[in-house]
């Protein structure tokens, strides 16, 4: 079975937290990361200065940070097909630290 490779060719702010991503294969994502910015590595993101300081790394074609976060290419390809299962990780994370 063959998985196809997304790499991140390019992106532009769209706006707090949001980011449109654009594809190697042309296609593109509007997404907005605010509900999945919990826990340890992606809730540092929460800050406006650090998720503005994100770029794509160029042996991986993703959005990296400089604290270390990152997305998988094919989630933020897939980016609607994953966010039910990214949102619940991102409240139980929250929850473990308000707990």
């Amino acid at each position: 079975m063959s998985h196809p490779i997304h790499r991140v060719t390019a992106f532009e702010h769209l706006g707090a937290y949001s980011l449109l991503v654009r594809f190697s294969d042309g296609s593109s994502q509007a997404i907005n990361f605010l509900p999945v910015l919990a826990g340890e590595i992606y809730g540092e993101l929460r800050n406006p200065d650090l998720f503005g300081q994100v770029r794509i790394d160029p042996e991986v074609h993703t959005l990296v940070w400089p604290n270390g976060a990152d997305f998988d290419p094919a989630t933020l390809h897939d980016w609607p097909e994953h966010l039910p299962a990214l949102r619940a990780m991102a409240q139980k994370w929250a929850a473990h630290k308000a707990g």
